[in-house]
């Protein structure tokens, strides 16, 4: 089946998911598909709002009776529906795999496709774009842009040319999620011990408390001077904070989370 085309019962039931407000991934798994290929389908034929089973299959009729290999057909007139057809299938495809990435760092769904579409746009989007992109509720896009908003990975900005808000990603985005990471990991410490105090720093309960406190006070130490010594691969002060908080970490470990930057760092301090 993969590697086929779609058929009419199968484009009938994308129309179906698409109209369920169903993602490309869960309509992939009903039909025993690839996302890509779910994905690429829409793409081709209108996205998902304007997408209708019929006339993608008509198109698929089109396409396959047209000659191969023979003169090179005149060009199609910008804005004709097939002229961005390869471009609009590549992005969707990197879309959906740039979702699932969001999904698997423990983000909801809908949050991690409003956050996507917010970060593949070049101005930003209001909520009436993204209810239209993603075939969602108004209320759906409220809620994961407060979501998206609380971690500050977005922000609002007035629409210049309107009263509406819009949704974008700042130069800022991954800084204020460091310091966000921060304050998370403060809370963490702060926490952890009182649970040392609560349950007794000599049972096993509160040992793994306390072994747990050191290892977030090392990494908010190291966390609380900026992202910079790691970014230019300065990855000492993280290991002197491992260490210090009697964290266990094998060579192999290392190698494994490193990058090669860091490592000639660590070589060139050795």
């Amino acid at each position: 089946m993969p590697g086929t085309r779609l058929n009419r019962t199968e484009r009938e039931q994308v129309a179906a998911g698409l109209a369920a407000r169903r993602d490309y991934a869960e309509i992939a798994r009903q039909l025993g598909r690839p996302t890509s290929t779910v994905s690429r389908e829409v793409a081709r034929n209108g996205g998902p709002a304007a997408y209708d089973a019929d006339r993608a299959e008509a198109a698929a009729h089109e396409r396959a009776r047209r000659p191969r290999g023979g003169p090179a057909a005149a060009p199609r007139a910008v804005g004709t529906d097939h002229a961005g057809e390869p471009r609009a299938a590549t992005r969707s495809v990197f879309l959906d795999e740039f979702t699932e990435s969001v999904v698997a760092t423990g983000v909801p769904r809908t949050a991690a496709r409003v956050l996507v579409r917010i970060h593949s746009a070049d101005d930003g989007l209001t909520a009436a774009d993204l209810i239209t992109e993603l075939g969602v509720s108004r209320a759906a896009v409220s809620n994961a842009v407060a979501y998206l908003d609380r971690l500050r990975l977005i922000r609002r900005e007035r629409d210049p040319a309107g009263r509406r808000e819009r949704y974008v990603v700042g130069d800022d985005v991954w800084s204020a999620s460091w310091n966000e990471s921060v304050e998370a990991n403060a809370r963490w410490v702060r926490i952890t011990a009182r649970g040392v105090e609560a349950l007794g720093p000599d049972t096993p309960a509160g040992v793994r408390l306390a072994r747990a406190a050191r290892f977030f006070t090392a990494v908010q130490e190291t966390m609380s001077a900026g992202p910079w010594p790691l970014a230019t691969g300065e990855a000492g002060a993280l290991l002197r904070a491992l260490a210090r908080a009697g964290v266990p970490v094998t060579a192999e470990q290392l190698r494994g989370v490193l990058t090669p930057e860091q490592r000639a760092a660590l070589r060139r301090r050795a």
